[in-house]
């Protein structure tokens, strides 16, 4: 079987959920999410997961997160870094976050050599899309690929969401276009911007099938990103948007792999009782054991 790493992104702030919630419980024996994408990798064939998070919660991601992991599965951290910069540029006084998905998952640069699928820490996959995106690569596939879910099974009840709303062609993805505010209406599903949408559309929500070379992409987009927006204090270097430049430039196709598996994330506070919920219920229909380690 082919060699085959997770990438875990979980050095956000968590800004509107306040807290590191990569590290709140929501299993019946203080599982995190984390811990069932994990579960999920392993029993899927993946080899290694490299964790990107903050270095200053690093020992307390050890202690509460990866010891149980050890003799299952290789564990690597990176460290996502405002101040890891390529040379000639530095951080503008005043800002405080890290610059995003690109920048993330560019730190793992030399601990990955294989396939890898990149997801966020603080989303639940399910075991489907797991298995979809290692199947894809365990069978000979070579290309960019993308897990994609149905816009009406990501949405949270407690306020408006960002998606990446994707188009998809002949099984590639056309575009994936950042998409803000979306709640689910009588008639639908409204966003801010001016389309109609009902729900079954497909979203990428960070679930992303890559090959090293990405690496080298995203080392020259950073550089162009920061000459054009290293200044502001806000500006983000996120990976749909290097995704969509490969496609348009004809550098890169992206394969769309559709899971039906249910999607649900931590997005404010009150969403954590739903997803405790959801789990509990998997739990009893066996989906997963009560202790995952």
């Amino acid at each position: 079987m082919n060699k085959l790493s997770l990438l875990v992104m979980a050095a956000g702030m968590g800004s509107r959920y306040g807290g590191l919630k990569q590290l709140d419980a929501v299993g019946p024996n203080g599982e995190t999410i984390i811990d069932y994408s994990v579960y999920d990798a392993i029993r899927s064939g993946f080899t290694k997961v490299v964790f990107i998070i903050r270095k200053d919660f690093e020992e307390q991601f050890k202690t509460q997160v990866t010891d149980k992991y050890a003799g299952k599965i290789q564990v690597k951290f990176a460290f996502q870094d405002i101040h890891d910069l390529p040379d000639g540029f530095s951080c503008p006084d005043g800002r405080e976050k890290p610059w995003g998905t690109g920048q993330a998952i560019l730190s793992a640069k030399n601990l990955i050599n294989e396939p890898f699928a990149a997801i966020n820490g603080d989303d639940f996959y399910g075991e489907e899309s797991f298995k979809t995106i290692a199947e894809y690569y365990q069978s000979g596939g070579d290309s960019f690929s993308m897990v994609a879910f149905r816009l009406e099974n990501t949405l949270s009840i407690f306020g408006g969401v960002t998606r990446g709303l994707c188009t998809v062609k002949d099984g590639k993805l056309d575009t994936v276009i950042e998409t803000n505010d979306l709640q689910k209406t009588e008639s639908g599903v409204s966003s801010d911007r001016d389309i109609e949408l009902d729900g079954s559309e497909p979203v990428s929500m960070n679930m992303w099938g890559f090959t090293p070379v990405l690496f080298d992409y995203l080392e020259d987009a950073f550089v162009e990103f920061l000459k054009k927006d290293g200044q502001e204090l806000k500006s983000e270097f996120l990976i749909p948007s290097i995704v969509n430049e490969l496609i348009h430039d004809g550098q890169e196709s992206v394969h769309v792999l559709s899971s039906a598996a249910s999607w649900f994330g931590v997005t404010y506070k009150e969403d954590k009782a739903f997803v405790v919920g959801e789990i509990q219920k998997l739990v009893s229909e066996g989906a997963y054991p009560k202790q995952l380690f």
